[in-house]
């Protein structure tokens, strides 16, 4: 069995469609051996860059991950794709939490549109989310303020009993 943990710009790309492109993908392949064949051949196959696919994600990620199977999609016998809960990549994002700069956009707009779909009430419950994945770490005060500030610009929707 062939597992392929898909991380950032692929989630946000093939699963929210919340981004038409990313520079490459940021994923773990279990086992690693057969992975890192696959990921050649795949590279020959389709005029793709060596390092195409970005196991440098590992680093970053918790302990504590939340992933889910692949939404909606079948594969061939043999491989299993996941992506992590909406409150996991919000987590690893709130941890980058990369300012923009020139040709790069940051994390702003991938946090803004993951607290556009998990609609936290406040500063607090965004806290609560990173706490759960990064016990001993808060995010850096470029974060937070970052999160208030879009928070306050999410709509709230009407209260209805």
């Amino acid at each position: 069995m062939l597992e392929l943990a898909l991380y950032d710009g692929a989630v946000f790309t093939l699963v929210y469609g919340s981004r038409e492109t990313t520079k490459d993908v940021d994923a773990i392949i279990k086992p690693a051996e057969a992975g890192a064949r696959l990921v050649k051949v795949v590279a020959t196959e389709q005029y793709l860059s060596a390092d195409w696919l970005n196991g440098e994600v590992q680093q970053f990620l918790s302990p504590h991950d939340q992933r889910r199977p692949f939404p909606n999609k079948e594969f061939e016998p043999g491989l299993a794709i996941t992506i992590p809960t909406a409150n996991y990549l919000l987590a690893l994002k709130l941890k980058a939490a990369r300012a923009a700069g020139p040709g790069y956009p940051g994390d702003e707009p991938d946090i803004r549109f993951l607290l556009q779909r998990i609609k936290p009430a406040d500063l607090e419950a965004v806290d609560a989310i990173f706490e759960r994945f990064f016990p001993s770490e808060i995010p850096h005060d470029f974060a937070r303020l970052m999160v208030t500030r879009l928070i306050s610009e999410i709509p709230k929707s009407p209260f209805k009993p």
